[in-house]
Parts: C-alpha cells; structure tokens; sequence
C-alpha cells in the first residue's frame, strides 16, 4: 500500500492543510494499492505564495543558469526514469514498453528545451525599438492523468526557460508518477519556490489557480469543457492561457496508400496509450471502393493487439484507467450498435480472463456516418470508427467535420499529394505515411481543441511577454 501524504512547497516536502484522502485504484485488478492526501486552498495559497516570492530573482537569471538548471533536471529525471515507468504501469494501465520509453523521452525534454532557450533571442530589434521578451509572471500548471510526467515535464521546463515560477496541480489520478517526478526534481536542486506541486482536485486546487490574482497565466492540459471552465475563470484578472484540449482525430486514407501498412497504422493511431490519447486518430477515413479490403485489414490488425497485464512485454494494451473512465468507453461503444454502426470487432464487455480489471476490447466499427455520436464525440479508449469518402475533396470535408482540431494523419505514396490534404485539414498537426515525433516543432489544437502552441519556440513564447523600449537610448543590455 502506497501512500502520499506531503505535497511540495518552496523547496519542501511538507503536510498538506487539506485532510481528503484519495484512493488510489490499480486499473488491472481493480483494487486499492494506495492513497494520496489532498491539497486545499490554503495549500495552494502557500505554493503560489512561495513562487511569488522566489519570481523576482529567478526572473532575473541568466540563459547559462537556467542551462544548468535544465541540465540537472535531465539528470535527475533520467536516474528515475524506471520507477516513472513501474509508476505508470500501476497507475493508469500503460504498457511496460511504452512506459519506460516514455519516461526516458520525459527526462530528453529538458535538453530540447534547453536548446531551445539558447537558441531564442530574448532581445531583438523591431524597426527603431528595442523588444525585450520578459518572464510572464507565476504559472499555473494543470495536467491529466495519462502521461503525467511528461505533461508536467514540458511545461516545467519551458517555464523554467522563460524565467518563470509555477504551481504545479497534476491529476490525483498520477500521484505515484508525481511523487517520482517531485523527488527527482528536488535532487536537481533548484532555487526554493521556483518549483511547486499540489496535489489535488481541480474543482478546489485547480479553481484557485484560475482565479487567484497572482497566478500571470494558466497552462492546462485535458477535456475541452475543463478548459473552457479555466479561461472563463481566469479571464477576470486577465490570465493567459495555453490549452491543450481534446480531439477527433482524422486518419484519411488516400487510394494510393499502401494500404497493408497504411491500416494497422492507423489502428495504432487510434490505439496507442490504450487509446486514451488526444492525439488519438480515432476517424479513419477511407475510399468506399475499398471498404471491405480496409474492414479486413482492421479487423486482423486490432484482434492481433495482445491485451492483458501491462507488466507483460508482450502486451501492446492495458486496462482502462478507472471504473467510471472504463464505463464511458462502454457507453460509447453501446451507442455505437444502437445508433447502427456495423461491429466489425471488439465489443461491449471485458477479454476473457480480465474480468478484474478495466480492460476494454480493441474495437472497430464500419459503416459509421458524421452524425454519429462516436464519431462526434471524444471516447477516450480503444475504440476506432471506419468512415468513407468517394472523392478526395469529400475526404477533406468529412476530416474537417468536426469542433475540434488537434491532429491529423494522411497516407499516399504520393508525397505531392499527401503533402497538397495535409494542407487543407484544419489540425495544428498533421502526420503523413506514419506517427511522427518532433518536438521543436509547435503542438496544440485549432478550434476547441485549445488556444496557443507548446514544444520549440512557439511553446517558449508562450511564457513571455513582449516590453517595446522606444527612443534613441534604447539600448541592449
């Protein structure tokens, strides 16, 4: 049984005012294995207190300083990057495979972002003025249960670039992921109060960092209706905002892919991190003419996915992450046979043999039509929906038939063409012949799939704020 009793404030571990106790479910048995103690008001009154106070003088920094702080970040996050993956593994059901690459990945970002840094101009010269981009203030910092980690690692590192103090509020859901990662960013030293976390609920420690008057800016990661409850929040003491929403991803298969690869792709797309991913390509758009090759194709690649256990090497999907999470993708997928989508695979109901835990069949539906609710809504589970198209023109208009606006994937053996969609789809990113990764590269959502960029430069501006210095003596310093 593993419990969290101490939050991190001004470069302490300290008892939390707030009493509530929060279970902690293993999503493969089903079972308690520990509890987190949570933070209250006056707790995030403390934290954001704390890194009020540390903001003056760390704003001040230099490039080289902040360099070295980034450094040892790296350091210590790399040397606990196999209990971040164990943590993972119990915590929400991420396969052992993923997890450990994943942690690593976490730890790597702290050098990105540290390039980045050093290859930003801070000062630049606008016509006749000086532009100095400065810290924006104290952030609040807000993520989800799935990767917690490495949601937490970006944003810290990109603040800690920009010269800014943060509160962190991770989910409750992530508390052994945080616990590693508070500890291993306490070894890496940093200056007291620079660095805060409070574990807690949104609806309390959330809410408060969206309406406290010394919180500059909020950046958030998760639902679309959350996020929208943040920036109306923070907009009376006119808070920045970076969010990162959900999505709906569309996959559109062109008629020259390469289908054999193009389609078990694309389940991967859709499945990848159990499916619960907002990156998720759950649309997969293709030619109706070739409907049944790509059913076929879909069904052999989501059956051949091994469910089970995630501390198994082999297993490619774990569990749900809880019971109301697992129960969610049920209703969808029930929603989905009533509203007459054709099963091609999976299903209502658990594996045999996972009974304990909330494990979800692979599942793939045909026939679907946009004004079905699975292929509206975000499901948030290993749930993919087949579409067609006649003509590519219809193909963009059906990936573009959506609130939202995250990602998108296209497949051709003609990059000309991939290349031509790819710029008609209204997504902050879109992947062609594959799942790619840069993460210099800006990502974030159009439309309600959020406001703003994070990773590379983009995501850096984001923590600063533009000073003008007009007049002859303007001069560098």
């Amino acid at each position: 049984m593993n419990t969290i009793d101490q939050i991190y404030i001004n470069g302490q571990f300290v008892t939390p005012h707030g009493t509530e106790m929060f279970d902690l479910i293993n999503p493969t048995t089903g079972q308690r294995d520990g509890q987190v103690r949570l933070g209250d008001v006056e707790d995030t009154r403390r934290a954001i207190a704390a890194a009020k106070a540390a903001f003056p003088a760390f704003s001040r920094t230099t490039k080289a300083e902040r360099g070295a702080m980034l450094e040892r970040l790296h350091a210590a996050v790399l040397a606990r990057a196999e209990d971040s993956a164990i943590a993972q593994v119990e915590e929400y059901g991420g396969p052992m495979n993923t997890s450990v690459n994943r942690a690593r990945y976490t730890a790597k970002m702290f050098l990105d972002v540290k390039k980045v840094m050093e290859d930003h101009a801070f000062v630049k010269t606008v016509n006749t003025s000086k532009v100095v981009l400065e810290p924006v203030g104290v952030v609040g910092i807000i993520t989800p249960w799935n990767s917690s980690a490495w949601f937490i690692a970006n944003k810290v590192a990109t603040a800690i670039a920009a010269g800014c103090a943060v509160v962190v509020k991770p989910s409750e859901l992530s508390a052994r992921q945080n616990q590693v990662l508070i500890e291993a960013f306490h070894a890496a030293q940093l200056p007291a109060g620079v660095v805060n976390f409070v574990n807690g609920r949104g609806d309390v420690v959330g809410a408060e960092l969206s309406v406290h008057p010394d919180i500059n800016k909020i950046s958030f990661t998760g639902s679309t209706p959350v996020g929208k409850q943040i920036a109306r929040l923070g907009v009376d003491t006119m808070k920045r905002v970076t969010l990162e929403l959900g999505g709906k991803s569309a996959n559109v298969i062109l008629d020259d892919a390469d289908f054999s690869k193009a389609i078990p792709n694309a389940v991967a797309a859709c499945y990848m991190n159990n499916g619960q991913a907002c990156i998720a390509g759950s649309r997969l758009l293709v030619p109706a003419h070739r409907l049944e090759e790509v059913k076929a194709l879909a069904k052999a690649a989501a059956e051949a996915m091994v469910v089970g256990d995630p501390h198994d090497a082999t297993v490619a999907l774990g569990p749900i992450v809880t019971q109301k999470q697992f129960d969610r993708v049920q209703h969808y997928i029930g929603v989905g046979i009533e509203e007459g989508a054709e099963l091609v695979t999976g299903g209502l109901g658990k594996p045999a043999g996972l009974e304990a835990g909330y494990f979800v069949k692979p599942t793939v539906f045909a026939g679907v039509t946009p004004s079905m609710t699975i292929a509206k809504e975000e499901i948030f589970g290993p749930v993919l929906s087949i579409m067609t198209y006649d003509t590519e023109e219809e193909a963009i208009a059906i990936a573009n038939d959506t609130p939202y606006g995250l990602q998108a994937y296209v497949s051709s053996t003609d990059l000309a063409r991939a290349n031509r969609v790819a710029d008609q789809l209204v997504a902050g990113r879109v992947h062609i012949n594959g799942i790619h990764d840069d993460l210099l590269a800006p990502f974030g959502g159009f439309k309600q799939s959020g406001i703003g960029r994070e990773f590379g430069p983009y995501g850096l501006e984001a923590y600063l704020e533009p000073k003008a210095i007009l007049g002859e003596r303007a001069q560098y310093r």
